[in-house]
């Protein structure tokens, strides 16, 4: 007969290598306006999906697009300026 055992150490025994390191973390730390942003962005979208969008409805798209867009361009300009020798932008 054979006993049917948990794999449960062969699968965990490598999780401390798979975690995110400091650097991935702060990345994601300086995205996450970005990522918010998009995600209302999404809201506003999905919201409009199983019905005609009002003007409300419109507003609220256009709003956060440029909500969006204005994350990114601070995103960039951030790490442009973070890039750049000397400390110039």
């Amino acid at each position: 007969m054979e006993h049917i055992v948990t794999v449960q150490d062969a699968v965990t025994a490598f999780a401390d290598f798979m975690e995110p390191t400091n650097a991935e973390l702060d990345a994601i730390e300086r995205e996450m306006p970005v990522i918010l942003a998009d995600v209302d962005l999404l809201d506003a979208h999905i919201t409009t999906l199983d019905r005609t969008p009002t003007e409300l409805d419109n507003r609220r798209i256009r709003r956060a697009r440029r909500r969006a867009l204005a994350a990114r361009v601070a995103l960039l300009n951030h790490t442009t300026a973070a890039s750049l020798p000397g400390g110039a932008a």
